[in-house]
This record gives structure tokens, sequence and C-alpha cells, in this order.
């Protein structure tokens, strides 16, 4: 799925707690993940799905993106790693736009069609709604991107129109935009079997 552009900003900070899902422990990334994190996101198929991601992506990049995850006092940026081993997977989080909150994520491609987009997914769609007061929340994914739409049709989002992205690598593309609200997210709280567990940073 695409991360936008950032603009008007949540009036107070989110608080961006440890997530625990049934399989992914979701934390802010750290040097540690860089070797993995330059990897992972080297990967052009995964670069065109976003807007800001560039390739080629090296350690510097990787770096860069780290620092500027730590800086981050708005929204929430997290690594994915695999909870039984710690393994460093993708990235996700929740992003100021000028359209309001939006969720974003990548996955790197070994793990692609594992569930773990939509585990990460579903993890965020409910710190969103638990740790603001957003009537509704925002997502987009590129028209040719038929993975990313299961992942947010798994969350309830509905279509809400299209777009124009302006992606680092693929230039202007078109995205669907879809949008979850609060009272249908409530009615969806039921759709996992256990609801992630938050921790302290």
């Amino acid at each position: 799925m695409v991360m936008e552009r950032i603009g008007d900003e949540p009036e107070k900070p989110i608080d961006c707690p440890v997530l625990v899902t049934e399989r992914l422990v979701m934390r802010p990334p750290h040097v540690d993940d860089v070797p993995d994190l330059a990897r992972l996101a080297n990967n052009r198929r995964i670069a065109e799905m976003l807007a800001r991601m560039p390739h080629p992506y090296g350690e510097a990049e990787a770096r860069a993106f780290v620092s500027a995850s730590a800086e981050r006092r708005r929204g929430c940026v997290y690594a994915l790693t695999i909870a039984e081993t710690g393994a460093f997977i993708g990235c996700a989080g929740l992003n100021a736009t000028d359209r309001g909150l939006e969720l974003g994520y990548w996955i790197g491609e070994p793990h692609w069609g594992q569930g773990y987009a939509t585990e990460a997914a579903h993890a965020l769609v409910d710190l969103a709604f638990r740790a603001t007061i957003i009537d509704a929340l925002n997502v987009s994914c590129r028209v040719i991107n038929p993975a990313s739409r299961r992942v947010i049709h798994k969350c309830g989002f509905q279509y809400a129109g299209q777009g124009m992205l302006n992606s680092i690598v693929a230039g202007q593309v078109p995205v669907e935009r879809y949008r979850l609200d609060r009272r249908t997210w409530i009615g969806l709280r039921a759709w996992s079997p256990g609801e992630p567990r938050l921790m302290s940073a």
C-alpha cells in the first residue's frame, strides 16, 4: 500500500506502544534493523508501490529512515518482526496526511503471501481508533496492487474513490482510496482471535 505526502497532522501526538500480535512484535525501528531493512527494501517491486521509498535502497537510506523514525513527533512508525525469531520483515505505520490519518505498510518479498500485512494492519487500525479521536482512518493502494487491496478489504475499509500518487520511483500513478469509519470499526472489532497486546516502548 502507499504512504502519501504529509500534510495537516493530528492535534495530539499518538502514543505508539510496542504491539504484540499472534505472530509479530511491532516496535520502533532501530539501527540493528539497518542490514535487513536495506536488503528487503532494495526491491523495485516494493518501491513502485510506495510514494517515498527510493530505488536502489542501501544502508545509507536505511540509516536515514531509522533516524527520521526516531525523530517523528506525529504518527507511528513500526518495524515488523517475527515474534519467535526477532527477524525483521517490513515496516508499517500511521501517517498524518492532508486527508487525515492514513495507514501504510510494506512487507519484504520473501515474506509475501503469509498474512503478515493483514496482521499488522489489523493491529494498527485498532491502535488508530483507540489512541486517537479520529472519526475515520484512510488507506490507499495502487490500482495494480491486488495483494494490498485484499489486505485493505480484510480490514473493513470501504472504497472512497481514486486519486493520483507521486511516487519517487514510478512517477505519477493512479491509486484507489479507502476509508474506515469508527462505527464500522466497532462492528468489526472481533476480526481476530485475540487483540494485540500493548507494551511500553
